[in-house]
């Protein structure tokens, strides 16, 4: 019974010990274990997978993807950092620019702006086209010129009320349509996500004055094509109780984790600690500090269950930038197939 139990926690569970961690690697593979068949079986796949969504909103994601090994896990994470395309700025044409700023470190700022379009409704522009259309190219005029105001007070020092445009925001970038862009998206659509991120400041006199052509690409290509501020996973929280901890004892061990991971409840006039929401644990540790109660808990994480936090920079909803990853991996796939397909008929 102990050996069966020692094989099941060797196949699901990764365990975090004091000084190490242990059945890091996937070992469920075909024949590795006596009496399982671990051979691939869709069926079997099917019945155990899932997606659990836990929180969604405007910009953030957070999901379950239970039944997959690590390997696809981490493909689809690196997928939507780097292989799901958005528009950002390629090139910037500098008319002028008399600010402190210069013109490769502004346009490096200006790449680095989030633009609200939708990539599917654009092809990527052919290399070596340097004159842009309207089906691969979104263009944006940016011009700001700063002045005294004349009506500030003569004892102010606050460069606000002094000077007039002297602050570069992204509010002040100016969609141009191409060809018929201004019939297919209407007014407002085409714009920076965020209207207030500071591109420069000017003083009396500076200028900024230029051009800017976006295109579609990858996070692969550069990292300012990147749909997401972050995306991660971790496994889920496996905390187990190997007796039951009662008293003082168990108000010490609420404080060795995450709030609401440790629950202290009052049975028969004892205060005892049960596990309330392991999802919530960090996995500090805190608890191998303590002598007496570091034998009483063995801190664990499901293997096959994955806990997805996407957060969008506001190009595309999360839940759209998802379903794109899932296109992306699929095109993979059968790209695969299709190669396995070439070489067998070769």
């Amino acid at each position: 019974m102990a050996a069966s139990q020692a094989v099941e926690e060797m196949r699901g569970r990764v365990v975090l010990g004091e000084f190490g961690v242990r059945n890091v690697h996937t070992t469920d593979f075909p024949g590795n274990y006596s009496g399982y068949d671990d051979a691939w079986d869709q069926d079997r796949f099917e019945k155990n997978f899932r997606v659990d969504v836990v929180h969604m909103d405007e910009n953030s994601l957070e999901f379950d993807m239970v039944g997959i090994d690590a390997a696809i896990a981490n493909a689809f994470r690196r997928i939507l950092l780097a292989e799901v395309p958005t528009m950002a700025v390629e090139k910037v044409l500098v008319y002028n620019n008399t600010s402190i700023v210069q013109d490769e470190i502004l346009a490096h700022r200006l790449g680095l702006i989030p633009i609200h379009a939708d990539p599917r409704l654009f092809e990527y522009r052919n290399q070596g086209d340097e004159e842009g259309t309207e089906i691969d190219t979104l263009q944006f005029r940016l011009q700001v010129r700063c002045t005294r105001n004349p009506h500030a007070a003569k004892d102010s020092s606050d460069p606000n009320e002094l000077y007039v445009n002297h602050k570069v925001y992204t509010r002040h970038m100016t969609w141009i349509p191409l060809g018929n862009q201004a019939d297919l998206f209407p007014e407002g659509t085409i714009r920076p996500v965020h209207d207030d991120i500071l591109i420069a400041q000017l003083r009396p006199g500076q200028e900024i004055d230029l051009l800017m052509h976006c295109v579609k690409g990858i996070g692969k290509d550069h990292a300012k094509f990147s749909p997401v501020a972050t995306a991660s996973y971790r496994l889920l929280p496996d905390i187990t109780l190997l007796e039951p901890v009662e008293g003082d004892a168990a108000e010490e061990l609420s404080r060795c984790f995450s709030p609401g991971v440790i629950e202290v409840q009052e049975v028969q006039g004892k205060k005892v600690a049960r596990v309330a929401n392991p999802r919530l644990d960090t996995f500090s540790r805190e608890i191998f500090r303590h002598e007496k109660l570091k034998k009483v808990v063995r801190l664990a994480r499901v293997r096959d269950h994955y806990i997805f936090s996407v957060e969008s920079t506001g190009v595309l909803p999360p839940d759209v930038l998802v379903s794109e990853a899932i296109k992306v991996l699929m095109g993979k796939c059968r790209r695969f197939l299709d190669e396995l397909d070439a070489v067998q008929m070769d």
